[in-house]
């Protein structure tokens, strides 16, 4: 797996909501999925109303969430 970060914003009721996201994926299409997804199900707002701004492989040395840290870790076991 690779980590990505994910840069947009999206509509929440009346204005637009600025978001920064890290997610582990096997490629660059599933973790924007993986976002339009997510934002669908906690916050209720349509795939058109999520725009996605940036999208950048991290390295596993750079990546924040811990949760994907620990995602990457536990694939390297796998092989």
């Amino acid at each position: 797996m690779k980590a990505f970060r994910i840069e947009g914003e999206f509509l929440m009721k009346d204005r637009w909501q600025r978001f920064v996201r890290e997610v582990a994926s096997k490629d660059k299409k599933s973790a924007v999925e993986y976002i339009l997804s997510d934002m669908g199900g906690r916050h209720r707002t349509k795939r058109k109303n999520v725009k996605i701004q940036d999208v950048k492989q991290v390295k596993p040395e750079d990546v924040e969430s811990q949760l994907v840290r620990d995602t990457l870790e536990g694939d390297k076991g796998d092989k």
